[in-house]
């Protein structure tokens, strides 16, 4: 069995990541922020993948076993905060939205975190005050329990561009349209096609990290061109993909 670190406090600091570098599975006793402030960190749980670029964070629940994954060069910016410091009530893992003053309240918080001055205090108050404006954004590829579901999931996971219905990928892993549907809603809380969407996004956001076109984006992500690409990509992420590697 995998032994899963046990850190009791949760850092606050920054943290290079080479491209395809990460953190093995861990837990701790304390809520965490997680931001890339360039490059796209991936982080992994049991009930599923969240992926932020770097108008995005991720917020970790004190207990949550997750691990960590950089795609491209990425700089971690890591915000530990007590049990008692939820300020959005989140009791699972999630994707923030993360607006100008924001972004720079945390790149400047986690720069000294050995500094215990007033001012530092202050800053803190701020960035609790940001955060608990923070819109929640829907960047989750949730993961299937039922073997059914997750030979299904598997297969998309190996190539996103698989552009079979959910019947025809049903009947490769031997079960029915229906019961897939049914478990889509009660497993993944979305349709198939919605799950398949996050998953193409997800895979996206890791090669233009890496930095493939985004013509071969497109392709390799399952999209027909790559104008469908980029109006799928703004309306998930607020900019085009171009954009997208200005970011941070």
């Amino acid at each position: 069995m995998e032994r899963i670190r046990h850190d009791p406090q949760a850092t606050t600091g920054q943290r290079p990541l080479p491209a395809g570098g990460g953190i093995d599975a861990h837990r701790h006793d304390e809520h965490q922020i997680v931001y890339a402030g360039r490059g796209v960190l991936a982080v992994t749980t049991d009930a599923g993948s969240w992926i932020a670029p770097a108008n995005r964070a991720l917020w970790i629940p004190a207990g949550t076993v997750h691990e960590h994954r950089a795609y491209g060069a990425t700089e971690l910016h890591l915000v530990g905060l007590a049990v008692a410091d939820n300020p959005l009530r989140l009791e699972q893992p999630a994707v923030l939205g993360v607006g100008p003053l924001l972004r720079e309240l945390i790149i400047e918080y986690t720069a000294h975190p050995a500094d215990l001055g007033a001012e530092r205090r202050r800053l803190r108050a701020v960035l609790l005050d940001q955060l608990r404006r923070c819109p929640e954004q829907p960047v989750h590829v949730p993961a299937a329990e039922d073997p059914r579901l997750a030979a299904v999931c598997a297969l998309l996971h190996d190539d996103p561009a698989d552009n079979r219905t959910l019947r025809q990928l049903g009947a490769a892993a031997g079960v029915g349209e229906r019961t897939l549907t049914r478990l889509c809603g009660a497993e993944l809380g979305m349709t198939f096609p919605q799950w398949r969407t996050q998953l193409r996004l997800h895979h996206a956001l890791r090669l233009l990290a890496e930095g493939v076109p985004v013509t071969a984006v497109a392709h390799r992500c399952g999209w027909a061109s790559s104008s469908a690409f980029i109006d799928v990509f703004r309306r998930a992420f607020g900019h085009t993909p171009g954009a997208h590697r200005t970011l941070g």
